[in-house]
C-alpha cells in the first residue's frame, strides 16, 4: 500500500514539474515576440525580422558582432533581434534558438557552438527558415551559409608567429577558450599544425578557460607551477592572454615570456604597446555581423550565395599599431 502512495506522489511530483518548466518556457518565448514589438517603431514595420544569437551579451567581440548586424537596420529595412546568454552557455543559446523558431523569424544568424546545435539548425530550415551560421561554422547541418574566422587558418597563422619569433625553440603551454567549443580546437588544431613540423617547439601542456580571464590567469599559474620549463603561452580565446599575463606578473616570469592571443580588445591592445602580448590574432567580428545581414537577404531572395565566407584575419605586432585602425572604424 505504502509503495502506491509514494508511487502517486512521485507522480504528482513529476506533473507539477512539467507544468512549471512548461510555463516557464512558456514566458521566455513570450517575452522573445514582446521584444520585437517593443523595439519597432510604431509608425513603421520592418519587412524582415532576423534573430542574431551570439555567445556571450557581455562579451567586447560580441558587441562588436551585434553592433555591425544592427548597423544595417535602416540599410536593409530589417529589424535584427540580437539575444545570446549574459556568459557563454551553449544549452542557453539552444534555447534561445528553439525560441526563434517557434517565433517564426524571418531568419536566423547563429553561432554553432558544438553538435548539438545541427539538429535544431535542420528544424528550422524543415520550417522554412532560413539559417547562416556565424563566427562558428555547423557543417553537416542545413545551414544555408557560414560566416566569420577561417578558425583552422587562424590557428596556424598564430603557430607561424610562433615559429617566426622564436626562431624555432620554445616550451609552449595552451590555454583554450573551451575544450567543447568546435572553434576553439580548430585554433588549437591548425597551430599544432604548424607548430608539430618544428622539432625545438614542444607543447607541455593545455587546459580550458571557460573563456574567463580568472580562469585564464588560475590554469596558467598551475602550468607555470608544475611545467617551469615553459617558455611561450598561446591563448585561443579574446581573456586567455590578459590571465596569462597576470599570472606571469605573480611569478615573475613576464620578462622572459612569449605569449600569442587572439582579439583587440582594449585590454589586450594595452597589453601588447606594453610589450606584455608579443602577437595578437585580430579577427574581424563588426564585419562579421554586419556582413552576416546581406547575405541572410540574399539567401531569402533566392540570391547566389556563396557558402564559406570568411572574413579576414591577421597577425598584429606592437610595431603594427602605429598603422592600425580598429576594424569598426573602416567598416560602412
Amino acid at each position: 500500500m505504502k509503495r502506491v502512495y509514494y508511487l502517486y506522489i512521485f507522480l504528482i511530483v513529476l506533473l507539477i514539474t512539467g507544468i512549471a518548466f512548461s510555463f516557464s518556457f512558456y514566458k521566455k518565448a513570450d517575452t522573445f515576440d514582446e521584444k520585437l514589438t517593443e523595439a519597432q517603431p510604431s509608425s513603421s514595420v520592418p519587412t524582415y525580422h532576423f534573430a542574431l544569437i551570439g555567445e556571450e551579451m557581455d562579451h567586447d567581440y560580441w558587441r562588436l558582432v551585434g553592433d555591425g548586424a544592427k548597423a544595417t537596420e535602416s540599410i536593409y529595412d530589417v529589424f535584427i533581434e540580437y539575444v545570446g546568454p549574459s556568459r557563454s552557455n551553449p544549452e542557453e543559446q539552444l534555447e534561445l534558438l528553439d525560441m526563434a523558431i517557434k517565433s517564426k523569424v524571418d531568419g536566423i544568424i547563429v553561432q554553432a557552438l558544438n553538435d548539438d546545435f545541427t539538429s535544431l539548425i535542420n528544424h528550422a530550415v524543415d520550417a522554412g527558415i532560413p539559417v547562416l551560421t556565424i563566427d562558428t561554422d555547423s557543417p553537416t547541418s542545413l545551414r544555408s551559409a557560414y560566416i566569420g574566422t577561417d578558425n583552422y587558418a587562424a590557428g596556424q597563422l598564430a603557430g607561424e608567429a610562433l615559429v617566426k619569433d622564436t626562431g624555432g625553440e620554445a616550451t609552449v603551454g595552451i590555454i583554450t577558450g573551451s575544450f567543447d567549443n568546435a572553434h576553439h580546437q580548430l585554433r588549437i588544431e591548425g597551430f599544432r599544425n604548424v607548430v608539430d613540423q618544428v622539432e625545438g617547439i614542444k607543447i607541455v601542456a593545455i587546459d580550458e578557460s571557460n573563456i574567463t580571464g580568472v580562469e585564464a590567469e588560475e590554469k596558467a599559474y598551475t602550468m607555470f607551477s608544475e611545467n617551469s620549463e615553459i617558455t611561450a603561452f598561446y591563448g585561443t580565446s579574446s581573456y586567455d592572454a590578459s590571465g596569462i599575463i597576470a599570472a606571469a606578473n605573480s611569478l615573475n616570469r613576464e620578462d622572459d615570456l612569449y605569449v600569442i592571443g587572439f582579439d583587440t580588445l582594449d585590454e589586450n591592445i594595452d597589453l601588447l604597446q606594453n610589450g606584455d602580448i608579443d602577437v595578437l590574432i585580430e579577427q574581424q567580428p563588426y564585419e562579421m555581423g554586419y556582413q552576416s545581414i546581406g547575405i541572410m537577404l540574399d539567401i531569402i531572395k533566392g540570391g547566389s550565395v556563396e557558402e564559406i565566407n570568411h572574413t579576414d584575419v591577421t597577425a598584429i605586432r606592437k610595431a603594427d599599431l602605429a598603422n592600425w585602425t580598429r576594424e569598426k572604424d573602416e567598416t560602412p
